[in-house]
């Protein structure tokens, strides 16, 4: 009984704030509302299900309404996966299409219309004794792990393609975007295979186990809402997103190679956008802009965005975000060299360079020199 009411405590907590992560949300000022009102709906629906631990006793004589609270389950994935899709890109929209994530709920539920939201009452006294060992109710539950399976692999797959595309067009140095996400996707699935062993073991002899785990999924799911909580009052602007029609250099190299006529022409014609470019970086020095984009850069030097794109992270074999902090580095060096200078902080620097961060500056100090920015100054 202890164990139960401790779980129902923790369970009332999390649903609370939850629901306060919510408001939060839906009333905080972003230029990204949609994604803001998918999280915020997200957190809606995991407090529905969260208040099953302790709602069951008001609601066990409406058994229809409790089923169909299980199911609202289904909604959660669709959500996550849809709110890292419209963190990642700027220009994500709702859709039409976007409905066919509402299709595991609706196939469940019409599946329950027989046997249940259509049964007498007498029918679901009947039902409700032997309600865990319903073939509807292993389906629901075989539905969820296909389900999460599926979502949480796209949005490893969206994350991993977001950070290849950032990498090749962006030099903002920033990657708070992709660690936010990939450190919540990744607390969903450890989260998540403790609720598929919970449910494993709810039809083994292990019945004193199962009850604890429930506690341990309880104590989980407040602890993940509130770091989330914590995310997002102390980042509350929404990242930078990147555009969706972008493409990796792997993927356009073909088409761009088909232009040239000869492998020579080709050759030449690589050699010297090389040296334009190598120049244009020396002489006008648009590193400095800590926010320069790779589009920004081939208008600046009249190429074609997807032909400079090519030319760095595949010609050049680098990413353009390695490409740029190369000079901002060595730009970084020279200041440190210059005795005139020597009064500069390291923090003024970095910033006179076009870095917007000091961790992201010793980062790219260290992989550019193997040496941080101090022990390069000892070393002088």
């Amino acid at each position: 009984m202890d164990r139960i009411i401790l779980l129902q405590g923790i369970a009332r907590i999390s649903v609370f704030v939850s629901l306060l992560m919510a408001f939060f949300l839906l009333t905080v000022k972003t230029e990204n509302k949609l994604a803001n009102r998918l999280f915020a709906w997200f957190f809606i629906i995991s407090a529905i299900d969260l208040s099953g631990f302790f709602v069951t006793d008001y609601i066990q004589d409406y058994l229809d309404l409790m089923i169909f609270r299980w199911t609202i389950c289904l909604l959660a994935m669709p959500l996550f996966y849809l709110y890292v899709l419209s963190v990642c890109y700027s220009d994500f929209r709702l859709k039409w299409k976007h409905l066919v994530h509402l299709l595991p709920i609706l196939l469940v539920n019409l599946v329950f219309i027989p046997r249940l939201y259509l049964a007498s009452n007498s029918d679901m006294k009947l039902l409700s004794g032997d309600l865990e060992h319903m073939p509807e109710i292993y389906l629901i539950q075989i539905l969820i792990e296909f389900q999460y399976v599926f979502y949480i692999v796209s949005a490893f797959l969206i994350l991993k393609k977001y950070r290849e595309i950032y990498l090749e067009n962006y030099t903002n140095p920033s990657t708070s975007t992709y660690k936010y996400l990939f450190q919540m996707t990744t607390v969903f699935l450890i989260a998540h295979g403790l609720v598929a062993l919970k449910n494993l073991l709810r039809y083994s002899d292990y019945r004193q186990m199962f009850l604890w785990l429930n506690v341990v999924v309880g104590s989980v799911a407040l602890f993940i809402t509130c770091w989330l909580v914590m995310k997002a009052l102390n980042h509350p602007e929404l990242f930078r997103g990147i555009n969706s029609r972008l493409q990796l250099t792997k993927d356009i190299l073909p088409e761009v190679e088909e232009k040239t006529a000869s492998k020579n022409v080709q050759d030449d014609a690589i050699s010297s956008q090389i040296s334009i470019l190598k120049q244009y970086m020396a002489q006008k020095e648009p590193f400095l802009d800590p926010s320069l984009t790779i589009q920004e850069l081939a208008n600046q030097i009249d190429i074609p965005v997807r032909d400079l794109s090519v030319l760095i992270n595949h010609h050049i074999d680098q990413h353009f975000f390695d490409f740029v902090n190369e000079y901002r580095i060595q730009k970084a060096m020279g200041i440190l060299k210059d005795q005139s200078r020597s009064q500069l902080t390291v923090l003024e620097i970095l910033y006179e360079v076009g870095f917007n961060s000091k961790s992201s500056f010793n980062t790219s100090f260290k992989k550019h020199t193997n040496l941080t920015p101090t022990a390069y100054i000892n070393a002088l």
